[in-house]
């Protein structure tokens, strides 16, 4: 007997959106230590999602396997750049929805 997959899952972000995977994939202690005294400054509710929020931002383009390539290239000037409606317009264009649509 054999399972057949009922549901199919995105995959998993490469960094948690935890504190521990977060502070994880930060690059340096000198920003872990920025990242851990942000949280725990932070007020409860909104407050802590924010700082969570932007340092998950954060741990995931330090812990990008492109990481140097891209910051040499957006230093250099050479990063490609898109705009919003071009995005917007693929995205339709494949067939799914922008949110709030």
């Amino acid at each position: 007997m054999t399972a057949e997959l009922i549901h199919s899952y995105p995959p998993l972000p490469r960094v948690p959106h935890t504190i521990g995977g977060i502070s994880e994939a930060m690059r340096g202690s000198a920003r872990r230590a920025q990242f851990f005294a942000e949280v725990l400054a932070a007020e409860q509710g909104p407050d802590v999602d924010r700082a969570m929020t932007e340092w998950w931002g954060r741990a995931m383009l330090d812990s990008d396997p492109d990481r140097d390539r891209i910051h040499s290239a957006a230093q250099a000037g050479t990063l490609p750049t898109t705009t919003f409606e071009d995005i917007a317009r693929l995205r339709r264009a494949r067939g799914g929805a922008m949110p709030g649509e």
